[in-house]
């Protein structure tokens, strides 16, 4: 699904479209996050500095992206 996609689905009465758009942007956010916190280590935060940003605990930061 790409961006106008899911500008349509966001915006949609059908469900079907809607949740799919949904399914998409959970998929979408997960890649981002992993992305972002691999950055953040790569550039020395803590467990405890990226879980306050992700507002989670350091241990379920840790849990989710420490392998």
């Amino acid at each position: 699904m790409d961006l106008g996609q899911l500008s349509t689905g966001i915006a949609t009465d059908d469900p079907a479209v809607g949740l799919r758009a949904v399914a998409a942007l959970r998929r979408l956010a997960d890649q981002v996050e992993a992305r972002q916190v691999a950055a953040a280590r790569r550039a020395g935060w803590s467990w405890e500095q990226i879980g306050d940003a992700l507002g989670v605990s350091r241990q379920a930061a840790h849990k989710k992206h420490g392998g």
